[in-house]
């Protein structure tokens, strides 16, 4: 009993270790499934962005995003096939080691079959219980034959097991096999989309290369037009600022001169420093005591916050000052990130919050922005703004329609910025990953 335990403990064992390395490819194709998902999307939108001077940066871009992913796919594939790999060998393994056992037992049951034919079975049993010399030892011999009989059908019952068991490992190495030889197929297959699409970008650079001036002037248009939009959201910020400030300090003033009225007829007045606009850091706006709670809230979803678009969406324009891969003289600054959404989408608030204002720039349409607390959300190239100034709104809630530019390839871009205070954030650090 002490050798089956031990054996059975070691199966379990060999079996537990192959089934954490099963969940390890179920997660690796979930993740390969999640990238051919963001393949498929942006290859929708390349679909739906037709060709134009003015959107050429975007579509390679968006190419750029397609090689990237499909990368990725590929090297997931990689992963999973290794995986694979190892589960075949411990599955052979195991294979093998029940095939041994299976040996020792079929020939110990056998040899235990030949000695009972050998004998009279009834007599020897009987002789060998009335040779004890007292009555107890005929007790435990007689508990031995129980004990015997038993072991011999428990080694007929281990014998069939370790078949079934034999049975069901050959059937899964086989099944592990057939979905290797898929996933090399895939790979195969991805490797050719993978050229393709490195191809057509080639060829997109060279059109793009031929048309460098008119590029670079395309692109000197667009930083003044986003200075323009900076300009207007850093006075709309300093003037809710010096409008909270002058609110707290005419509540601390009449603050005081009830403080004196008291002191001079005798009486207590309550403190009321907490509902006073406070400013998180000098300079800053001011808060009131629910928008101080609410900027707390706005921190803590920090890399959870949803992506400010209705239909499916890919980031064309990262934040920050940024070098492109393939056009060496290309750089770009952007004080957030450009989305790229499909036609009709809306924008959508991140947070909950209150509509601050709407305005009007040349090359962004409407904007609107959002307070939450001491930080703000801009959602701008709007063609139809659903929110007034002054709205509280929820996370979620449509703010606007996103503007499709159908004369210049058709393209569906929010251009969206989050600030603490007057401090410009990257986006993408606080919106949520798929």
């Amino acid at each position: 009993m002490k050798y089956a335990l031990i054996a059975i403990v070691s199966l379990f064992s060999i079996t537990t270790v192959l089934g954490q390395k099963s969940a390890k490819v179920r997660e690796l194709e979930n993740q390969r499934k999640a990238a051919l998902a963001e393949i498929e999307m942006t290859n929708q939108l390349l679909t739906e962005t037709k060709k134009s001077a003015q959107n050429s940066l975007t579509r390679l871009n968006l190419l750029s995003q397609q090689i990237l992913q499909r990368k990725k796919v590929i090297s997931l594939l990689n992963q999973e096939i290794a995986s694979i790999d190892k589960d075949i060998v411990e599955l052979r393994d195991e294979l093998i080691s029940l095939q041994g056992k299976l040996g020792n037992k079929r020939i110990n049951y056998g040899k235990s079959i030949q000695n009972i034919q050998r004998r009279n079975v009834s007599q020897d049993k009987l002789l060998f219980i009335l040779s004890a010399d007292n009555f107890s030892q005929s007790l435990r011999r007689m508990r031995y034959l129980r004990e015997y009989a038993n072991w011999q059908k428990q080694q007929a019952g281990e014998i069939i097991e370790k078949q079934r068991e034999m049975g069901e490992k050959r059937e899964a190495l086989g099944k592990t096999r057939e979905e290797k030889q898929d996933l090399l197929k895939n790979r195969e297959e991805e490797n050719l989309n993978l050229q393709t699409e490195e191809a057509t970008q080639r060829k997109e650079v060279e059109e793009l290369n031929k048309r460098q001036k008119q590029l670079q002037a395309d692109l000197k248009k667009k930083q003044r037009q986003a200075d323009a939009l900076s300009r207007q959201i850093e006075k709309q910020i300093a003037e809710e600022i010096a409008r909270a400030e002058a609110e707290a300090r005419a509540a601390r003033e009449r603050e005081q001169s009830e403080r004196e009225r008291a002191l001079a007829t005798g009486k207590k007045t309550p403190d009321q420093t907490e509902d006073i606009r406070q400013a998180a850091t000098r300079g800053g706006y001011a808060m009131t005591k629910e928008e101080r709670k609410l900027s707390d809230d706005f921190a803590k979803n920090k890399g959870r916050l949803p992506y400010p678009v209705s239909g499916q969406y890919s980031v064309v324009s990262a934040f920050g000052v940024q070098k492109h891969p393939e056009l060496k003289y290309v750089e770009t600054e952007n004080n957030g990130i450009d989305i790229q959404t499909t036609a009709g989408s809306e924008a959508r608030s991140v947070f909950n919050g209150v509509v601050t204002v709407v305005f009007t720039v040349a090359g962004y349409n409407n904007s609107i922005i959002v307070r939450h607390g001491n930080y703000l959300t801009v959602y701008s190239n709007l063609i139809e703004v659903y929110v007034k100034k002054d709205e509280k709104v929820t996370i979620n809630q449509p703010l606007g329609k996103i503007y499709t530019d159908v004369e210049n390839g058709n393209t569906t871009i929010l251009h969206f910025e989050l600030r603490k205070e007057r401090d410009k954030q990257n986006p993408s650090s606080w919106l949520s990953k798929r």
